[in-house]
């Protein structure tokens, strides 16, 4: 692979919002896919960029751009959308229609409540994922800004510990329930294993968050890149994000520094935003010395289309 980033199967590029995470999750993912990994990219970022850089229309289904190379958006609109929708469906088997009216208006209300989307995305997230090693063999995440990806790469471990909750009390009242039948003579629940939809959606989810969990923080499945420029607020957000994820015990495995200034750029101007940009990644080598760091020229004109990317290739196997 590139020199310095990760070739582990699944690949997530952050950072803060315009420092060029879709460039180069896209640039990544077509090395791959040249390199001949049969890769996905999956771009979560609400702007939906990849589409654009890429030159061809995307949607929620998976579709391919390039030999070896498939490409989807996710809408986390549309995901909480449909994780709410099938809520409802397995909510419908079992509560009565004298209070279904009621539990679904509570289930609405839970639609607008904080982590929504990110536990809808990350039951997406969970699917993709074990596409990684099967249908392909590298998938690559293009994530949105720093703060909502860290906080949905470290849903699988809370969430997991607020399912094995449910997963514990539902079936204390299942006990209870069967303990209560016995007791007053009923012959239900007496032979064999009885129908509970909501206890086995439970543990079908407790199951998936399990097993996301134990794929992102694999050092041998996952990796984690940055993406920086040059400048104070994306090397605090970096470096905050960085500590964060490593708490979660999620590898973090390199950091591209995007937008250098190339050394021929001349002028007066330049060479004083290159003085200061000097100072910059200073504090980049020493603050995030723990990882691997490339960096990749501002270019002279946009990024756009295959040819952009594979300029940007030459940047990162050139990088330093």
């Amino acid at each position: 692979m590139l020199l310095n980033l990760p070739a582990t199967p699944i690949v997530f590029f952050g950072g803060k919002g315009g420092v060029g995470k879709t460039t180069l999750a896209a640039a990544f993912a077509l090395h791959s896919a040249e390199q001949g990994a049969r890769t996905l990219l999956v771009s979560t970022d609400p702007a939906h960029s990849a589409g654009d850089m890429l030159e061809v229309p995307l949607g929620d289904e998976t579709s391919e751009v390039l030999p070896g190379l498939h490409a989807v958006e996710i809408d986390p609109e549309a995901e909480a959308e449909r994780y709410i929708a099938d809520v409802k469906e397995r909510v419908r088997q079992v509560a009565s229609p004298r209070i279904l009216d009621e539990v679904e208006r509570e289930i609405d209300l839970a639609r607008s409540s904080p982590g929504a989307e990110e536990a809808a995305l990350l039951d997406r997230f969970a699917e993709l994922m074990r596409t990684a090693g099967g249908t392909y063999d590298r998938v690559v995440f293009d994530t949105a800004p720093t703060g909502h990806t860290v906080r949905l790469l470290s849903l699988p471990e809370l969430m997991s510990r607020w399912i094995d909750g449910l997963v514990s009390r539902r079936r204390k009242v299942r006990s209870l329930g069967r303990m209560w039948r016995n007791v007053a003579g009923a012959a239900a629940g007496t032979a064999g294993r009885e129908e509970d939809p909501v206890l086995d959606a439970l543990e079908e989810r407790q199951a998936r968050f399990r097993a996301a969990r134990e794929i992102v923080t694999d050092p041998k499945r996952t990796a984690f890149t940055f993406v920086l420029t040059p400048e104070r607020l994306p090397i605090l957000e970096t470096r905050k994000a960085a500590a964060a994820l490593e708490r979660s015990r999620i590898p973090v495995a390199a950091v591209i520094v995007n937008r250098v200034l190339p050394p021929d750029a001349r002028g007066a101007f330049l060479t004083r935003r290159r003085e200061r940009e000097a100072r910059y990644l200073d504090d980049i080598d020493r603050e995030l010395a723990a990882y691997p760091r490339v960096r990749v020229p501002l270019f002279d004109s946009d990024v756009q289309g295959v040819e952009g990317l594979r300029r940007v290739i030459a940047a990162l196997e050139d990088g330093a």
